[in-house]
Formats: C-alpha cells, sequence, structure tokens
C-alpha cells in the first residue's frame, strides 16, 4: 500500500472537490465524495503540521456540506474546528449562503479569532473572484458554440494558479478548490464538447447536403476564439500587489467584504 503524503492526500482531495461539483452532494457520487472529505480528516493529523491546512479545508468543506442541508449548528461546529487548524478564508464567509450564520453568536466568535494578512487577503479575493470568472467563461463558450457545424473541440482555457509562498497556509486550500472548479468545468465543457463534435460527424456522414463552407467558417472562427480566451486566461494570472503588507492581522470586520460577482 502506497504511503500516505501531503502531495498524495492533495490530489485525493482534489478529486473528491472535483466529484461534489460535479455531481452535487446527494446522491451516491456525491455521499461518497462527502465522506471522503470526512476521512481525510485523520490521514491530515496522522502527517502533522504541515498538513493541517488540509484538515482545516476538509472542515470547511464540510460545513459548506451542512449548510446545504440545512444544519447549520454542525456548519458552525466544522467552520469553529477549521479556524483551529488555520482556515482563514474570510472572503469564503461572505458568500449568500453562509450569510444568515453572520448573526450567530458562535459564528461571529469564531471569525474574530482568524487572523490574515493584507497580501494573502488581496489573493483571498482574486481566487474566488477567478472562481467566479471561469464559471462565466464556462457558459459563454456553452452559448459561443451553439449551432457550430464544425466537428473541432474547444477546451475551457484556465488562468495560472499562484505559485509563491503565501504567508497564511489558508490560503492553500482556496487554491485547491479554485484548481478543482477549473478542472470541474474543464470536463464539463470537453463532454458537451465531444458531444456537439460527435453529433456534427455522424450528421455529416448521414446529410449529403452539409454545409462544408460554413462549416470550415466556423472551425476558423473557433480557433481564433480559442486563441483569444486562452490568452485572456493567461493575462488574468495572479500578480502580488506591490508593498501590500504582510502583517498578520485580524480579518476584515464581519460584513464589510463583498463577496467578488
Amino acid at each position: 500500500m502506497a504511503r500516505t503524503t501531503v502531495e498524495s492526500l492533495v490530489g485525493s482531495y482534489h478529486e473528491l472537490l472535483v466529484t461534489l461539483l460535479t455531481h452535487g452532494p446527494a446522491g451516491r457520487q456525491g455521499t461518497a465524495a462527502a465522506a471522503g472529505i470526512q476521512e481525510v480528516i485523520p490521514l491530515a493529523a496522522a502527517l502533522g503540521p504541515d498538513a493541517d491546512w488540509l484538515a482545516a479545508a476538509s472542515h470547511g468543506t464540510l460545513a459548506g456540506l451542512a449548510l446545504v442541508r440545512g444544519q447549520a449548528d454542525l456548519a458552525i461546529q466544522h467552520l469553529d474546528i477549521a479556524v483551529t487548524a488555520g482556515f482563514n478564508d474570510c472572503v469564503a464567509l461572505h458568500t449568500a449562503h453562509v450569510q444568515p450564520l453572520h448573526h450567530d453568536p458562535r459564528f461571529q466568535a469564531l471569525y474574530r479569532r482568524m487572523r490574515i494578512t493584507q497580501a494573502d487577503l488581496d489573493e483571498f479575493y482574486w481566487l474566488h473572484h477567478e472562481m467566479q470568472t471561469m464559471a462565466r467563461a464556462a457558459q459563454d463558450m456553452a452559448v459561443d458554440n451553439i449551432g457550430r457545424l464544425d466537428s473541432g473541440v474547444s477546451s475551457l482555457p484556465k488562468a495560472p494558479l499562484p505559485t509563491h509562498e503565501p504567508h497564511t497556509a489558508g490560503v492553500l486550500a482556496t487554491r485547491l478548490e479554485l484548481a478543482a472548479t477549473q478542472t470541474a468545468l474543464q470536463q464539463a465543457v470537453m463532454k458537451a464538447e465531444f458531444q456537439r463534435s460527435a453529433g456534427n460527424t455522424s450528421l455529416h456522414l448521414i446529410d449529403g447536403g452539409w454545409d462544408h463552407p460554413r462549416a470550415r467558417y466556423d472551425a476558423w472562427h473557433a480557433d481564433d476564439l480559442d486563441t483569444r480566451n486562452w490568452q485572456a486566461a493567461q493575462a488574468r494570472a495572479y500578480v502580488p500587489r506591490p508593498g501590500a503588507d504582510t502583517t498578520l492581522v485580524p480579518c476584515p470586520p464581519l460584513g464589510s467584504i463583498r463577496y467578488p460577482a
């Protein structure tokens, strides 16, 4: 049996997140993925301090699943443990589905315990904004490819993930969440693209009156759009702000953060 390492556990956690994002928390696959997230916690604990952020990330994910199921008390319990383990994504705690907890004194207390640097807060904003941008890009691609007659397949480009050392390990968890979001969206787009391509190929073989000039034009237009989309994704790469404060301070006051649109 292969020895569990931080790297292997990161890979497993990434796959579990992709499954949850693809299939949702309900159903056989979602339920199995949620159970897998729970199993990450003792494995991370066995790896020592270097894996604390993975335990924190797991509790954060379980808190989100509890909220989806209407289990506010359980969500707060998971978040309390997550904060103790280093969770500090105060931006994530301002999403619409978390906001109902803002009036709970227990939530307010755990929020006040979180610490962050301005430099890491900048990155948290970028990470969450990029998740929204990636989702919109996937939707735009679906609209752009309606009616394409060629059999080519377009992929969904992604912005490069930050690789610099963050000041707080909690950033690593949100980077992993973005990576899983990118993977899930890319897989969904690729599945739809292969279905469209296969359908067009079948029509081409069956229909002797296929519009070949239109198909060639669509292929050229798609290639041009793919290039521009790839360039746009590369241009979105995160660049740390020069001079951003690296002092560890409390998170911004609860309610003062606007979740990136």
